[in-house]
């Protein structure tokens, strides 16, 4: 069905969609595309940016083109579009994934004036013979979808969406609408600057999504909590977001031994398996897809009812993004994120290298990331006011602050020892160097900008007053308006008309506690680092480590190769006074509580009669291992010697994702001789070197032994060579 280009917007949006009305101000700005004029959309997730484009392309003569940096979505939308109209070639997407032929019935179908909508990759627009056919062809206007792309300051910078502007003006001037879920207001000004459309009619709708419920929970025990909460919403589409392809791989695994119907869903797959597993999940054939941060989903799915962030993401405009997936149809929307510092110190990592101001700015959207984690404010409210909206109301009633509110204080004295801390070192920094300065830190910068010679130097100190409870108070002064963040200079603090009227005039205000997660420090491979006070019994978690001392000593091992701590820590949570029940343990299989686990339960025993202790049922995370359909599969072959490349294609495995595999056998006491492997591509000497490095190692971690070989080896070579020591040494 071709739409008569005479309709109303209103007649052509219920002829061809079917909808009666239009929500909020998709009328105005499907009127403003008509009318040709340049137009930008700020529109949260869910609020229907795509159809601001989709239907004036359907009623304007010639073929939209949209770009989208999502081939899922692509799909996606263009299956749809084809549903509403009897002309299949009425939307088709153009990028990498399409053969020779099907590239050419997409031009024939353009060329003939059957194609309203296509859709393309940025990179496919670079391509000479795209730009030469797109100049010859009628095109109505180009859409930028996921506009945010264009900005440094964006979740989700790409420099190829930087060059647009320029491979537009080479095919044709015509009129542009760039489309956003997510910008703050420095990302909205990058980008109608780099499109160069300085007076485009920007349409800005509220960020504001009142059906959704925000909660931030400490990193403890994540795989039991996600099961839990998985399993109270049974039935429910959900989505779980990580940070690593690995744990993508191996929480998708994790959940289906545990009776959750999940799949993974990343960039590592090939386009044919995400489309699958994307088709499964809307046809709700399985309830959770579990997918990477870094890789944006494109799925158009209405009634997902919840989102989790095993790991928490490296901005705030990504997690709006990500949480805006739930709820869609206005319907319930829960938003779980498991925050430990931990996962923002890897991400921390991964600006290394990168040029300065690119790691300045990463570095300023991932301390606001924190700032959101750790405060006791309305999350709401907070969550708004980084997007440059007011949320007037002292409890949104559906955030975890706001139902469970913490302690409030008088803050009047705290408020303005901070002002004058900012105004004594003349507006020029940021938190961290304000609260050094308060607390009396020496740190190189405070000596550099001679912040130890101004009278503020170490006023706050007091009991309780460390850094972390003066940033608590920047936090709110800034949000409450006392306070202006500078994103130009990356943070910098000045003071407002409001904060230098209470700085002439302090009056009472009351401020909540912060939330303290310094306790929760878990690493980003789901268990929680022991560290003071971590374990659930700090008594039995010092008797263990004893125990463990003495045993290694005893068999000339490192602590480690017996049971690494976090294995100790959940002994101490779960108790297991049984081999079978040691096998439970996360990290400990059946070969490994055989070997070294029996003076262990032994010892809890004990302690559990003598202390009278009531051990709780509780969830119980299977172990993945246990229920492998891939063991017994993956060790004939082993046994077979066939290359763990060929074995881990006929499982549909990535070669990190089958090491990890490879990994949880082993760890659960089985042996496995891969040495026919490791002579192929290691010399016998550095085999050697590696054993002797794991031997004496204090840690099996992967990154320290790369650092120890300074890259000699690369992380698949040294995951190896750990699978042989283990298998060798602790099996």
């Amino acid at each position: 069905m071709m739409i008569n280009i005479d309709l109303t917007p209103k007649a052509a949006l219920e002829q061809f969609f079917g909808f009666k009305k239009f929500k909020g101000e998709q009328e105005a700005i499907v009127q403003s595309v008509l009318d040709g004029r340049d137009t930008f959309v700020i529109m949260p997730t869910g609020g229907g940016k795509s159809l601001c484009y989709q239907l004036p392309a359907i009623m304007m003569e010639g073929t939209a083109i949209v770009v989208s940096p999502l081939i899922a979505l692509m799909k996606n939308q263009v299956d749809a579009l084809r549903g509403f109209s009897d002309v299949e070639g009425v939307a088709h997407f153009l990028n990498s994934s399409l053969t020779r032929n099907e590239t050419l019935r997409v031009r024939e179908d353009i060329a003939a004036g059957r194609t309203k909508i296509l859709y393309v990759a940025p990179e496919s627009l670079t391509k000479k013979e795209n730009t030469e056919f797109l100049r010859d062809i009628n095109i109505s206007f180009f859409a930028i979808d996921e506009a945010h792309c264009i900005s440094e300051w964006g979740h989700d910078f790409r420099p190829e969406y930087r060059r647009l502007r320029t491979i537009f003006n080479e095919i044709q001037g015509v009129p542009v609408i760039a489309l956003t879920a997510t910008a703050t207001e420095k990302v909205q000004e990058d980008i109608l600057k780099n499109l160069d459309i300085p007076d485009a009619v920007v349409y800005k709708d509220s960020f504001n999504r009142p059906n959704l419920n925000y909660e931030i929970r400490p990193k403890k025990d994540v795989q039991r909590e996600i099961i839990r909460f998985i399993k109270q919403h049974a039935g429910k589409s959900g989505i779980v977001y990580c940070l690593s392809r690995k744990k993508v791989e191996e929480t998708a695994q994790m959940l289906n031994v545990n009776g959750i119907k999940a799949l993974p869903y990343h960039a590592g797959m090939d386009a044919s398996q995400r489309a699958s597993h994307q088709d499964q999940f809307l046809m709700e054939d399985v309830d959770v897809i579990v997918a990477t941060i870094a890789f944006g989903m494109g799925i158009d799915k209405p009634d997902v009812r919840f989102v989790i962030h095993h790991d928490i993401p490296k901005s705030l405009e990504s997690y709006y993004q990500e949480t805006g997936r739930a709820g869609r149809d206005g319907g319930e929307g829960k938003c779980v994120a498991f925050y430990s510092y931990k996962d923002i110190e890897k991400l921390e990592k991964f600006l290394q290298g990168k040029p300065v101001a690119e790691q300045e700015i990463g570095r300023q959207l991932l301390a606001d990331t924190v700032s959101f984690a750790e405060t006791s404010m309305c999350r709401r409210r907070f969550l708004l006011y980084y997007f440059g909206e007011v949320y007037d109301k002292d409890n949104c009633k559906s955030c975890d602050n706001c139902l469970t509110p913490r302690e409030q204080f008088e803050a009047k004295d705290d408020l303005a020892l901070v002002l004058r801390a900012v105004k004594e070192s003349k507006e020029r920094h940021r938190s961290k160097f304000i609260c050094d300065l308060l607390t009396g830190t020496e740190t190189s910068e405070i000596k550099n900008y001679k912040g130890d010679k101004l009278k503020v130097y170490g006023e706050g100190e007091g009991e309780g007053k460390d850094n972390h409870y003066w940033m608590a108070i920047v936090r709110q002064a800034v949000v409450g308006g006392f306070l202006h963040k500078d994103i130009e200079t990356y943070g910098n603090l000045s003071l407002t008309e409001t904060g230098k009227k209470f700085m002439a005039k302090p009056v009472s205000i009351k401020f909540v506690k912060e939330r303290d997660y310094s306790d929760f420090e878990g690493g980003v491979d789901d268990e929680p680092i022991v560290r003071a006070g971590a374990a659930a019994d700090e008594k039995l978690m010092a008797m263990l480590k004893d125990l463990r001392k003495q045993q290694a000593h005893k068999l000339k091992l490192q602590p480690w190769v017996l049971f690494q701590d976090p294995s100790l820590e959940e002994m101490t949570m779960r108790y297991p006074i049984t081999i079978d029940e040691l096998t439970q343990i996360t990290g400990v299989g059946p070969g490994k509580a055989q070997k070294f686990g029996k003076p262990f339960v032994d010892l809890i025993a004990k302690y559990v009669d003598e202390n009278d202790i009531e051990r709780e049922a509780e969830v119980t995370v299977r172990n993945v291992v246990n229920k492998s359909m891939n063991k017994v599969h993956i060790i004939q072959n082993i046994d077979k010697r066939i290359p763990l490349e060929s074995i881990a294609r006929s499982k549909n495995l990535s070669m990190p994702a089958f090491l990890t595999e490879l990994e949880s056998i082993v760890m659960s006491g089985t042996k496995l001789d891969i040495n026919y492997q490791l002579n192929d591509i290691l010399e016998a000497d550095s085999q050697q070197d590696i054993m002797d490095y794991f031997r004496n190692a204090e840690t099996d971690d992967i990154e320290a032994a790369h650092q120890e070989f300074d890259g000699d080896y690369s992380e698949e070579e040294l995951r190896m060579m750990r699978l042989k020591f283990m298998s060798e040494v602790a099996n």
